[in-house]
């Protein structure tokens, strides 16, 4: 970073999720804990000779020199994997200070030589939960969580109907003309592992996921008013449960059950259609299904309120993912196995189109990537 840059941060007089200040470095394990919580979040500034609030008190030159080694020390052969920091010495009114950048990283989870993984929270730094280093690795396609094997589920926990009609319609085949076994079919796939169903085996075909899989519904509400907090709605269900194409057919049902229909043709025998296009709801209740984060246990919501419908799946967009660049089509696949096969039995093509093909049919939508809140919020504004 430019160093007017820099004196600007510390003129600020504030630390965030991305600027540190330390006025001294007490030993080399306080360094590895800031860097890994730097890399394993949004990167940032360690500034070595600032106190909390601002104020630059400066280093000595011995004490650069030292705090140089542990760096390259710490970078090195404490972080693993390694990281790559930058360092610079700077003269702020007249005082040296160790300013240290460190990149976000990219080959996520980043561990110290402990075995610890941090993160940033705010201004601080803390030890992260499982689910969130699950969520590294997911990050960087390490592990995916639609693969994870469900424990004590088996074919008997299957459709197996639906599961033949599926084959046949991938295939091309009937399931008998097969030459393998359902198990072998299924580990093939990534439905499977050995005997037990894979998350992806089990939302896709299973007869009840939510009996191994209690958050992993759809909760749909339509309040009178404009207001989350009102106390008044005008159809409220319990969760939807069931498989992804019974969890697409119920909460399609209660968008279209919720919606007005207007009349587009002069007669007034014919036959009136949604204020908004059902085709609009079809491509985001599929993304929410397909591309949702179900490393984090909670449901997808759809929310319709007078002046709006808000579709609130867990999970902020995947790296490398923007609002403005899923807007032109640009896809990254959270759950592969789910990505693949949801095409056979979902109004799904998987080629990245959906959310174009929707803005094209209604542009009144807007995106939020509340990455504090880790979800994904589709708003479509009503006539």
């Amino acid at each position: 970073m430019e160093t007017i840059k820099i004196i600007e941060t510390i003129e600020r007089g504030y630390e965030t999720s991305t600027v540190q200040y330390k006025v001294t470095l007490n030993n080399i394990n306080q360094l590895v804990q800031e860097l890994v919580a730097f890399s394993n979040t949004l990167g940032g500034l360690l500034i070595i000779g600032v106190a909390d609030n601002g104020e630059v008190q400066g280093i000595a030159s011995e004490a650069i020199r030292k705090f140089n080694q542990w760096i390259g020390s710490a970078a090195s052969d404490l972080i693993k994997p390694p990281i790559s920091p930058l360092t610079q010495v700077i003269s702020v009114q007249g005082k040296d200070i160790l300013v240290v950048e460190v990149p976000k990283g990219i080959n996520l989870p980043y561990y110290t030589h402990e075995g610890v993984v941090y993160i940033k929270k705010g201004s601080d730094k803390r030890i992260a939960q499982p689910e969130e280093v699950l969520r590294m690795f997911q990050q960087s396609a390490k592990i995916f969580a639609d693969e994870m094997v469900i424990i004590s589920t088996s074919f008997n926990n299957m459709n197996i109907d639906t599961f033949k009609k599926f084959i046949k319609k991938k295939t091309k085949k009937s399931f008998h003309s097969i030459k393998l076994s359902m198990s072998q079919v299924l580990n093939n796939m990534g439905l499977a592992k050995d005997k037990n169903l894979t998350l992806a085996g089990l939302l896709l075909f299973g007869n009840n996921p939510q009996r191994y899989k209690p958050m992993f519904t759809v909760q749909c509400i339509s309040y009178i008013g404009n207001e989350i907090s009102g106390s008044e709605f005008r159809d409220n269900e319990h969760p939807f449960e069931g498989n992804i194409v019974a969890l697409f057919e119920k909460t399609m049902n209660f968008i279209t059950r919720n919606l007005h229909k207007v009349q587009v043709e002069k007669s007034f025998n014919s036959i009136g259609q949604l204020e908004i296009p059902e085709k609009v709801f079809e491509e985001f209740i599929v993304n929410a299904l397909v591309h949702r984060d179900y490393f984090i246990s909670s449901t997808i919501k759809v929310f319709i309120f007078d002046n709006r419908i808000e579709i609130i799946s867990p999970g902020k967009l995947p790296n490398r993912l923007s609002i403005e660049n899923i807007k032109t089509g640009t896809s990254n696949v959270r759950n592969p196995i789910l990505f693949t096969n949801a095409r056979y039995l979902l109004p799904f093509t998987g080629v990245g189109s959906g959310i174009p093909r929707a803005i094209s049919l209604y542009p009144e939508i807007d995106f939020i990537n509340d990455q504090e809140r880790e979800i994904f919020i589709v708003v479509i504004k009503r006539p």
